[in-house]
């Protein structure tokens, strides 16, 4: 009689395709071509991700850039910050209504979303209290599909009704995320149970901060670095794996909750949004194993170790090293590490901010050197993001979550532009090379 073992060992062996079948069909593994560019499967006007342009069929990289809407994020994040504002309720009207907001609009528009943070009647009780999850992302993926059964036209396709779907989840999560971790914390780590109800008229980040502390205080630094965290993360083109996702199910027509809770399992994934709880395992590792943390050399011995696979999970990446469409430098990565260095100081980690900068100068070369590559390679957003939450006092548990804080905006966004301009279910093709066999008698069948 067969075991588990050996069910799962047939199922490895059957799960497995030769690779040299791959490059013979010419298929496009992860959707990306042989130059590592991403395959061309659809259009948008939402956000750009500029890291390289082509010449002549080459490759050329460039410093990066992102657009949302044809906005520079550099230029949408200075602005606010010049004029002493917040930016991220400004950043979601842009990428739903494809422009900068008047004074006026913004006003309302922050009102609105304020007053949409509240959850219906009963839901928090019914279901987060009484279903709570160790993980927070499987807990916001579970809520946001019975928010379907509060709603009071769930399946209406009309671009109005999932105008509105969107933007009462794009208020919704941070109070979602926030019940779910505090009761989290009641249920498996036996802590006292504090849970706030959502102020509706203050900022998005300092809605999160006031909802996670249990004294509700926050300073404006705190709120600001936060603020940027969510400006940064709100949109990265349709093509990254959440969005793509979100593209997908609403190519067949599903609900906005369906489309929604696709892009949280996404980001859930350590491919996509878990990054920065790798980045942060690896640089407790590096302060654990170098003594001297302004030691250049002794700092890059111990990253050629970790390229070799000899230290840290020995799987031979530096985390937060490197990314699919920026080259030369990831804009997300300057910004946030400008307002690291902030934080840093005032929060007592500068230290540890000198041994980041100092990992994101020394990486690259490392690389080179180990894998016998000069191809160009920079930190990305994930590399800063855990350092910052961090700082913040914010719980490992809560990075991936915050980040679907933000990116349920870009996902809301192109939910509406594939309902509306997609007009056609999403089906790649797939080859099958599975050799036919032939059906046998069970009596004739051996192990």
């Amino acid at each position: 009689m067969l075991g588990e073992r050996d069910y799962a060992s047939k199922a490895v062996r059957n799960g497995y395709i030769d690779a040299e079948l791959y490059g013979r069909y010419n298929v496009k593994r992860g959707l990306r071509n042989a130059d590592g560019t991403g395959v061309l499967v659809g259009l948008t006007r939402i956000g750009d991700v500029h890291g390289y342009i082509m010449d002549e069929g080459e490759k050329v990289p460039v410093d990066g850039k992102l657009y949302y809407r044809g906005v520079d994020v550099e230029d949408l994040v200075s602005t606010a910050a010049r004029e002493g504002r917040y930016a991220f309720e400004e950043t979601v009207y842009l990428l739903m209504f494809g422009a900068l907001p008047t004074r006026e609009e913004l006003a309302g528009f922050s009102a609105f979303l304020g007053k949409s943070r509240l959850l219906p009647k009963s839901f928090a009780e019914d279901a987060i209290m009484k279903a709570p999850s160790r993980d927070i992302m499987n807990k916001l993926g579970r809520s946001v599909l019975t928010l379907y059964s509060y709603d009071e036209d769930p399946e209406n396709l009309s671009p109005d009704n999932v105008l509105r779907q969107c933007l009462q989840l794009i208020a919704r999560f941070p109070t979602i995320v926030a019940y779910s971790y505090m009761i989290k914390k009641h249920y498996y780590d036996h802590e006292s149970l504090i849970v706030h109800l959502p102020e509706t008229d203050i900022a998005s980040a300092e809605s999160i901060l006031a909802l996670i502390r249990p004294d509700q205080k926050f300073t404006r630094l705190e709120a600001e670095t936060l603020d940027l965290a969510l400006v940064l993360h709100a949109e990265h083109g349709g093509g990254n794996n959440s969005t793509f996702a979100v593209h997908l199910l609403s190519s067949a027509d599903t609900d906005t909750f369906a489309a929604i809770t696709a892009g949280i399992n996404s980001l859930k994934g350590f491919k996509h949004g878990g990054a920065n709880n790798k980045v942060m395992s690896m640089m407790e590792d590096i302060k654990a194993h170098v003594r001297n943390w302004d030691d250049e050399g002794e700092t890059a011995d111990y990253l050629e170790r970790i390229l070799r696979a000899k230290a840290h999970d020995g799987s031979g990446l530096i985390y937060g090293l490197g990314h699919a469409v920026y080259t030369i430098s990831d804009p997300r990565a300057r910004l946030l590490r400008d307002k690291a260095a902030s934080l840093a100081e005032v929060k007592g980690f500068t230290g540890e901010f000198n041994l980041y900068r100092l990992v994101e100068r020394l990486a690259p070369r490392v690389f080179g050197a180990v894998k016998g590559t000069d191809k160009p390679m920079c930190i990305n957003v994930d590399f800063y993001s855990g350092f910052v939450y961090r700082m913040l006092g914010i719980p490992p548990e809560l990075y991936t979550p915050l980040f679907a804080v933000s990116r349920v905006a870009g996902w809301c966004a192109h939910r509406m532009e594939e309902i509306i301009s997609g007009g056609r279910i999403i089906r790649p093709a797939y080859k099958c090379v599975q050799k036919r066999t032939g059906y046998r008698a069970i009596a004739e069948r051996t192990e």
